[in-house]
């Protein structure tokens, strides 16, 4: 199986609403098991279809396994909606498509959110905290809304200016240095 690469911003598939799915298909139980692999891989909680350049309504979230003695619980979420708000809490928040950075952002502290598993059954799960959070972060992926477009501008603004500045070295950097006389043929 190819592990597929993690878009970054400011790429602008980020920025694209996924479309629902109609049928749930072996090629989506498939790739929910591809995301699952990435996200312990990286290692991340949750992880949105279009953050791996999937455009469908699809997530996975676990966020009980970082936690020390924590197990595995995975869940996939086909078409998911937050049907009920309350409350609010702020935590600091990272992406694994916004590198390099954390903020603190402020979300609903309670949600309950509706949505298909792989079966084809609609569950509903009534998620506080950094469940809620993570929910949340994760059907924003969905819309094509990233946690940065819920920070203050001049935090956004500084961080952009960072992202542009590691990209710019990066392109600088030569993947290989060769020696200064390495295209000399000693033939002039």
């Amino acid at each position: 199986m190819t592990i597929r690469e993690i878009l970054h911003f400011p790429d602008p598939r980020l920025r694209e609403v996924s479309k629902p799915i109609q049928e749930i298909t072996d090629e989506h139980r498939s790739l929910a098991k591809e995301m699952l692999q990435i996200m312990y891989d990286e290692p991340g909680i949750g992880l949105a279809a279009p953050q791996i350049n999937e455009r469908i309504r699809m997530a996975v979230i676990d966020t009980n396994w970082g936690e020390e003695g924590g197990e595995k619980n995975p869940l996939v979420l086909i078409n998911p909606e937050i049907v009920e708000r309350e409350g609010e809490i702020t935590w600091t928040e990272g992406c694994l498509s916004v590198p390099d950075f954390q903020a603190e952002v402020e979300r609903s502290f309670r949600v309950k959110v509706k949505a298909l598993d792989l079966d084809g059954k609609e569950q509903v799960y009534d998620v506080e905290e950094l469940d809620a959070v993570v929910f949340q972060h994760e059907i924003d992926h969905l819309d094509g809304v990233l946690f940065i477009d819920h920070i203050s501008r001049l935090k956004r603004n500084l961080y952009i200016k960072k992202r542009k500045k590691m990209l710019a070295r990066e392109e600088e950097e030569p993947e290989e240095k060769l020696p200064p006389n390495f295209f000399d043929t000693g033939n002039s």
